[in-house]
């Protein structure tokens, strides 16, 4: 069974850091792609970060790029999302997310992936 569980979110000020952590067990991890998708009260599920496991490949979402970094530990099973300089319009629920089909990283956090944890609260204040 595939499971992913979030934590690191919390409340930070307007340009401060956080660093969201999934650990993920229950499936072969070098095999799948590991992404990072949010939700905000009156926004759509938003696809923010991808990585593949198999190549390191990555992708980001534009209103992140240049803020947000993702790294795969694949000894450890885990997946960590740096978050710097962040934004009010940075709050929602964030979900750790993993997908087995071996699409490119652009794909996942364009369209969504199939596995999704229970998320993790980052609220930024301004």
């Amino acid at each position: 069974e595939v499971q992913l569980v979030e934590s690191g979110g919390g409340l930070v000020q307007a340009g401060g850091s956080l660093r969201l952590s999934c650990a993920a067990s229950g499936f072969t991890f070098d095999d799948y792609a590991i992404g990072w998708f949010r939700l905000a009260p009156g926004n759509g599920r938003e696809g923010v970060a991808c990585i593949r496991n198999s190549d390191g490949s990555t992708s980001y979402a534009d209103s992140v790029k240049g803020r947000f970094t993702i790294s795969s530990d694949n000894a450890k099973k885990m997946v960590y999302l740096q978050m710097n300089n962040l934004k009010p319009e940075d709050t929602a629920v964030y979900y750790c997310t993993a997908d087995p089909w071996g699409y490119s990283s652009s794909y996942y956090v364009a369209n969504g992936m199939d596995y999704w944890g229970e998320g993790t609260l980052v609220t930024v204040s301004s």
